[in-house]
C-alpha cells in the first residue's frame, strides 16, 4: 500500500512541474510578442486582415540614412500608399508630406518644365473658389469628387447648415452658390489669399480620370449640358476617326479611341480648344487647372485614399467641428484597373505613349506609376 502512496506523490509532482514548465514558456512568448509586434494578440490593429504589420522606423532615422528616392523606388510606395493598408487619419501627415516632397522635387526636374510649368493666369484663378470665413481656398479638379467639397464650402460660407440640405442643382450653378472664385478679386487681395489661407486640392489616376470624363461627357451625356455630343464630338470625330459620315456624326457617338487621339495631339488639340472653350477643363492637365509648381498649396489629396485625406483635410484647415464631408460609398474610391485595360484594350500603343506624353507631368508630380501595364 505504502508503495502505491508513493507512486501516486511521485506522479503528482511530475505534473506539478510540467505545468510550471508550460506557465513559464507561455509567458515568454506573451512577452514576445509583445516586442516584436507592438501590442498583444487582439489588441486594436491598423492593418488590414492578410497583411503584415511593420514596425514604424522614427522619422529621425529616415532624414540620416535614407537615400534620395529613385524613380521606381517612388513607383513602388506610390503602389503601397494606393491600397488598402494604409495608416489611420491620425498618422496622416507624414503622407501628405511625402507627396508634397515628390512634388517638389519633380517642380524641380527641368526636363519636366514644360509639363509641369505654368503661369498662375485667369483660367487657374478662375479653378480656385474662396471661403473667406475659414480662409479657404480650394482648387476644382473635375472628374475628381469636386461636387462634395463644394458643399463643405457652402455649407462653411454659412448658406446651408449641413451638406445633406443643399440641393444637387445649385452646387454648380456659380451665380447662386455663393462660392467666390479668386479670379474676382483685386490683385492684392489675390496675392494675400495665396499666401495666407489654407490651399487644397484632390487628384486621381490621370488616366482613370480621363475615362470618367469620357464616360460623363460623351455616354451619359446630360441632358443639361448639350455641346458635348453636338459641338465637341462631331468636331473630333470629323478630325480623328479615319472613317465617318458627316450626317452620322452625332448619332455614331464618341468612341474612346477618337478621345485619345484628339488627347494625345498636342498641336491638333490646341487648334480645336480654342472652340471649344471653357468646357475642357474635364480633362486638361492638373499642372494646368491648379498651377501646382506655383502655388504652394498645404495639401493634394488623393481620390484613392479619400476616406484618410478627407478627415485629414478637415482637420488641418480647422474645419473638422464645423462641417462632415459626406459619406463615401463603399469601393468608389478604389483604383480599378481591370476598367483602364478594358478601355485601352483597343487602343495602339502609339496612341497611349502619345496620350502619356501628355500627362506623365501629371502622372510624376503627384507620385502616380506610369502604364507600363499598357504599353509592354
Amino acid at each position: 500500500m505504502g508503495g502505491v502512496m508513493r507512486h501516486h506523490w511521485l506522479l503528482l509532482g511530475a505534473c506539478g512541474w510540467v505545468l510550471l514548465i508550460l506557465m513559464f514558456v507561455s509567458k515568454f512568448i506573451t512577452f514576445k510578442a509583445v516586442d516584436d509586434y507592438g501590442e498583444r494578440v487582439g489588441g486594436q490593429s491598423w492593418t488590414v486582415p492578410g497583411t503584415k504589420m511593420i514596425r514604424p522606423v522614427p522619422v529621425s532615422s529616415l532624414q540620416k540614412t535614407a537615400p534620395k528616392p529613385s524613380d521606381q523606388v517612388i513607383r513602388d510606395i506610390t503602389v503601397v500608399s494606393q491600397s488598402s493598408a494604409v495608416p489611420p487619419v491620425t498618422g496622416w501627415q507624414s503622407e501628405v508630406e511625402r507627396r508634397s516632397d515628390i512634388l517638389s522635387s519633380v517642380c524641380k526636374n527641368s526636363s519636366l518644365r514644360n509639363l509641369t510649368h505654368v503661369s498662375i493666369s485667369k483660367f487657374v484663378l478662375d479653378r480656385i473658389f474662396v471661403c473667406d470665413k475659414r480662409k479657404i481656398l480650394f482648387c476644382q479638379t473635375p472628374k475628381v469628387g469636386n461636387t462634395q467639397w463644394k458643399k463643405v464650402l457652402i455649407v462653411l460660407n454659412g448658406a446651408f447648415p449641413t451638406v445633406e440640405e443643399i440641393p444637387e442643382n445649385l452646387v454648380h450653378d456659380h451665380e447662386k452658390n455663393g462660392l467666390p472664385r479668386l479670379s474676382s478679386l483685386k490683385p492684392q487681395e489675390i496675392t494675400h489669399r495665396l499666401s495666407t489661407y489654407f490651399k487644397f486640392f484632390i487628384v486621381r489616376d490621370p488616366f482613370e480620370r480621363l475615362i470618367s470624363a469620357f464616360k460623363d461627357k460623351f455616354v451619359k451625356n446630360p441632358r443639361f449640358e448639350p455641346w458635348y455630343k453636338h459641338d465637341i464630338a462631331p468636331a473630333i470625330i470629323r478630325k480623328y476617326r479615319k472613317s465617318h459620315r458627316d450626317n452620322e456624326l452625332s448619332a455614331s457617338g464618341l468612341h474612346f479611341e477618337d478621345f485619345v487621339r484628339y488627347l494625345g495631339d498636342a498641336d491638333g488639340r490646341h487648334r480645336m480648344d480654342r472652340q471649344f472653350g471653357e468646357h475642357i477643363i474635364h480633362w486638361v492637365t492638373y499642372a494646368e487647372l491648379c498651377a501646382p509648381c506655383e502655388i504652394h498649396y498645404n495639401v493634394v489629396g488623393h481620390h484613392e485614399t479619400l476616406e484618410q485625406d478627407a478627415p485629414h483635410i478637415l482637420k488641418a484647415a480647422g474645419i473638422d467641428q464645423l462641417v462632415s464631408y459626406p459619406a463615401i460609398p463603399p469601393g468608389i474610391t478604389r483604383y480599378n484597373r481591370t476598367k483602364v485595360e478594358r478601355y485601352f484594350s483597343g487602343i495602339s500603343q502609339r496612341d497611349i505613349r502619345r496620350l502619356y506624353a501628355r500627362y506623365m507631368g501629371d502622372f510624376s508630380l503627384f507620385g502616380y506609376p506610369g502604364p507600363d501595364f499598357l504599353l509592354n
